[in-house]
């Protein structure tokens, strides 16, 4: 296995492996069709075996405190992406990848990373045993249909009916959240400090 630099001709693999690294996760419908271009500088590197591209970690950084990174002082970076095709899961590529990456990050001087993610258990233990803390949390809330909708979103233009929504919640009352919606997920943000 190789992990290097992203390049632009990765793109086409770069896409295919998330979407499948993201499909049995409660990201499964966050679908790209082209990678995401920064407006920051970025760590970009995609794991290779035989030609095909099996995992992949972006990582946007801060040359200026606060404007990449959510929390913390001193200069972060934000990983938006890290996956691995499912085909290649638990081979140690994404922990290979998250090493290369902090490797760069301390070069680039940044003391930390950060990363959300939703409340699938098994990539909530990967990013605690990978050394990262939890440090904050809100909802990711769908709504879905007239039922949920009534009462919570509309508009004021009685030809623009609204048929789905996606919100994010900060307030106390999670469990009635969860009670109240049949799509909810805990967003978690974790952080590892390095270098």
């Amino acid at each position: 296995m190789e992990i290097r630099a992203y390049e632009p001709t990765d793109e086409q693999g770069w896409v295919r492996c998330r979407v499948l690294a993201f499909l049995d996760t409660a990201y499964y419908d966050n679908v790209l069709q082209h990678k995401e271009k920064y407006e920051h500088p970025a760590i970009e590197l995609v794991a290779v075996i035989d030609g095909a591209i099996v995992g992949i970690l972006d990582i946007e950084y801060e040359v200026k405190e606060k404007t990449v990174c959510s929390r913390g002082t001193g200069l972060g970076g934000m990983i938006w992406h890290i996956a691995v095709h499912p085909d290649y899961r638990r081979k140690g590529i994404a922990s290979k990848l998250l090493q290369r990456g902090e490797e760069i990050a301390k070069e680039k001087k940044l003391n930390r990373l950060e990363a959300w993610t939703r409340d699938d258990e098994w990539v909530n233990l990967w990013y605690k045993k990978s050394g990262f803390k939890q440090v904050d949390s809100y909802l990711h809330v769908y709504l879905d249909g007239n039922k949920e909708l009534s009462g919570h979103i509309g508009t004021e233009d009685r030809h623009l009916i609204p048929i789905h929504a996606f919100a994010h919640y900060v307030g106390e009352e999670r469990e009635r959240m969860k009670r109240n919606f049949k799509r909810v997920h805990d967003c978690v943000c974790y952080e590892k400090v390095v270098g």
